[in-house]
Formats: C-alpha cells, structure tokens, sequence
C-alpha cells in the first residue's frame, strides 16, 4: 500500500502536524511539498520549486540561531556550523527523525532506495516542507519548526563540522611539503538533485575520494576521507 492510499487531505495534513507542530491551511501546497518529480505525472506538480525557498528559509534561520548562540564565533566558525547544519545529511537526518519517508509521493525505486539517493530525496523533500509551512504561516511558524529539530543539532560539539580541507592542507604541508590537489571525477544525477565525486591527492599518497550533492561537499567528504585513512582524524569524526 502506498503512502498516498494511506494519507491524503485532512489525514494527511494532521498526521504532519503532529511531527511538525504547524496546522496546514493549503493542502494542495502541502501535498506538492511531498511529490517528487517522478511523480509529476499523477500530480501535474512537484516539490523543486518549494525545495528552492525552503533552502533559503532553513539557512536564514540557522544562521540567525547560530549568530546568536555563538556571539565569540568568528565568521569562519559560523559559517563551517552553518554548512554542517543546512547539510543534505542533516536534513535527511530530521526527515528521517520525523519519518517523512512514509508521506512522499515519488516511483516505488526511488521511495525505496536506500543509501545517499535516498537521503538526497529526504532531504529536498524536507526543504520543500519548510517552505510549504513558510508560505503557509509565515516566517515565525517556520521559525518554530526549525528551531525545533535544529536548535538541540546546533548545540552539539560534532555540528559545528570540522574543516577538512583546511586541515588537509596544514597536515599536507608539514607532512609532505606540499598541497592538495582535488579532481572532480564524475557528475551524476538530475540537475537538482546532483551528486558529485572527487578525489583529493597528496604527494605519494593514494588518492581519497569523497560524494557530496555539491562540489565543496564533495571535496570536503574527500579530505575527511584522507585524514581519516591517514590516522590524522579518528573514524568518528564528522566527514564534512
């Protein structure tokens, strides 16, 4: 049974209120928030225009919430924890938290895929989500959802994700007298919703390689990558 048979109009909209806190008035703009382009056919819309402002909308509130829990931070600091919390990995991490999966209208391969696909379509499916209850709401309802799934993510040590490629190129240096070199080797995906694959060389070593839905994601994951294998970072830390 699909998650369309088993929510739909009012279901629909209360089962999400009861994870998101906010009551629906559109519907219709809910559920598009939750339709995948595969889905376009059944539904006539998709979710990548309210994925864009939801995009925007998630960044202005993590980035007010961090410049004022952080008020010693330099603008650096910021911005490394500002980019590990509007991650594609952390917003699949609060779909998943939410159980948002169960409520996308998508093609049975793609709803069921596993692994970085599927988190890719978790996460623009949660930035579509926090548009619809932008435009539904308002900027303080919105507010109230994010700061409800992000405020305690902020507060942890490993949120405010390291800089790999900065620490790559200082260990690179005093260890090898030398510098990164990153190669992007492939593009895959639709246009939006990209995963890029690069690797990071350093001297002798044997290339690392990384995935991100950006090119800097990418990199950074590849740097984490060497630093890890390397023993410079233990396998805990954040591959950002």
């Amino acid at each position: 049974m699909t998650a369309r048979k088993r929510f739909s109009g009012a279901a629909l909209a209360e089962a999400l209120r009861e994870r998101t806190g906010h009551t629906f008035n559109d519907l219709e703009r809910l559920e598009r928030a939750l339709t995948h382009s595969s889905a376009r056919r059944r539904t006539g819309s998709d979710y990548e225009r309210l994925e864009f402002l939801g995009d925007r909308v998630l960044g202005l509130v993590v980035a007010d919430l961090l410049f004022h829990a952080f008020p010693g931070a330099p603008e650096g600091e910021l911005a490394l924890r500002l980019n590990a919390l509007v991650s594609g990995d952390a917003c699949a991490e609060v779909a998943d938290e939410i159980g948002l999966a169960d409520f996308i209208r998508a093609e049975a391969g793609l709803k069921s895929a596993s692994g970085r696909k599927g988190r890719g379509t978790r996460a623009d499916v949660m930035e579509a989500l926090i548009a619809a209850i932008y435009l539904d709401g308002g900027l303080d309802a919105a507010r109230l959802f994010i700061l409800r799934y992000w405020e305690p993510r902020s507060r942890k040590a490993q949120s405010a994700a390291r800089d790999a490629k900065t620490e790559l190129q200082e260990w690179a240096h005093q260890a090898a007298g030398t510098t990164p070199t990153y190669r992007l080797e492939g593009r895959e995906g639709p246009d939006h919703e990209p995963l890029f694959t690069v690797t990071v060389s350093v001297g002798d070593l044997a290339p690392a390689r990384g995935s991100g839905r950006a090119k800097r994601e990418a990199e950074q994951a590849a740097a984490a990558a060497m630093l890890m294998r390397e023993g410079v970072w233990e396998k805990t830390e954040p591959a950002q």
